[in-house]
């Protein structure tokens, strides 16, 4: 039988050459919030998945939470990405910005100057936060964004996804998963608004639904996709009774935007409890075009997935770190390097990031 994940799909106005998703990995390398040319090699030796997510990219000043993250808006961001996306579509692959506003996990000393780490309440989240200049510190108490600042931060998404087309990506990812800032509006622990963005399901939803939205009007619904964690707990994000009912609706309110996919992270692989099997089947019936679902999948349980119709894109993670060609070696059946150097994982530079071996077939005796 053949396998499905190296069948084509159609995403939007793109075909992908096969349903293998380069999962987004912050790996740190962005000296000075840029893209550069250690990337760009980077995203081009692994051109050969469907499609690739890139590593969270900031909307805004106020979002480089993290030490050596890219911005997408600057002109000078802008242009730094060009060569990037150029090297992906030259080596046939297909590759998506994700949009990441960290929110409250930040730190000061990662921001730039007139910078502020903000969110929809003013609640600190447990935890601590690389610095280049002080090693590790507490995450800080958060600004919460008052009424005009929340308008200007939708708009910061807006435009950022629009420099993204701009700078040759095929389309954007909002990263709403993980504890950053828009996952922050859909949980009662993070937000504790009182006006129309907080409170019930249907406020705590609606900042997410108003940005992709109208994403999804300045670019186009095919070239804009969500990411959503239910049951993560990364970042200090605890359960709520609402969970399957805040994604529920989610999923049936994205729906009416024809995006591009839906993206569900479970981080059941990772000592975090799994997303419920009920819960991922009511987002398959909510959302009607394409689902992407990451979380330590492998071969055999891509192809089941597939098969089963559960998800129509597989995403991996880790694999591509230590496996730039990992479709290659997935279509030949061939082992992969799984030894990976946890320390230079958000190091500068070029080891652990662009020094993996592809496989060498001429070393196997036949």
């Amino acid at each position: 039988m053949e396998n499905n994940l190296f069948k084509t799909h159609n995403l939007g106005s793109i075909t992908l050459s096969n349903r293998v998703v380069m999962a987004p990995m912050t790996r740190s390398r962005a000296i000075n919030n840029l893209g550069n040319s250690l990337m760009a090699d980077y995203y081009a030796q692994r051109s050969g998945a469907g499609l690739i997510i890139s590593e969270g990219i900031s909307p805004s000043p106020n979002g480089l939470g993290y030490a050596r993250i890219p911005g997408l808006y600057s002109k000078e961001q802008v242009q730094s990405w060009k060569p990037i996306t150029a090297a992906v579509h030259e080596n046939g692959g297909r590759i998506f910005a994700q949009l990441m506003h960290t929110g409250r996990i930040s730190h000061a000393h990662n921001l730039p100057e007139g910078a502020r780490v903000v969110a929809p309440s003013s609640i600190r989240a447990q935890g601590q936060m690389w610095t280049d200049q002080q090693g590790l510190l507490d995450l800080p108490i958060p600004q919460a964004l008052s009424y005009k600042e929340l308008l200007a931060t939708k708009s910061e998404f807006v435009q950022a996804a629009i420099n993204a087309i701009e700078a040759g990506f095929d389309g954007i990812e909002l990263h709403a998963a993980n504890g950053y800032l828009l996952e922050q509006f859909l949980s009662p622990h993070s937000n504790q608004r009182t006006d129309e963005y907080g409170g019930n399901i249907e406020n705590r939803t609606r900042f997410v639904l108003e940005v992709a939205k109208e994403v999804s009007i300045a670019i186009g619904g095919d070239k804009t996709a969500i990411r959503l964690s239910p049951y993560g707990v990364f970042n200090d994000m605890p359960h709520y009774p609402e969970i399957d009912a805040t994604y529920t609706y989610l999923a049936e309110q994205l729906d009416t935007l024809g995006l591009a996919y839906l993206h569900l992270l479970d981080h059941g692989a990772e000592e975090a409890p799994h997303v419920p099997s009920q819960l991922k089947k009511s987002i398959r019936q909510e959302f009607s075009n394409t689902l992407l679902f990451t979380g330590g999948y492998n071969l055999s349980k891509a192809h089941q997935d597939l098969s089963a119709g559960v998800t129509d894109l597989i995403g991996f993670g880790k694999p591509f770190i230590t496996n730039p060609d990992l479709v290659h070696r997935f279509q030949r059946s061939l082992p992969l390097n799984i030894k990976l150097d946890a320390s230079t994982l958000y190091t500068p530079g070029e080891k652990g990031y662009t020094d993996y071996p592809v496989f060498a077939e001429e070393s196997v005796s036949v």
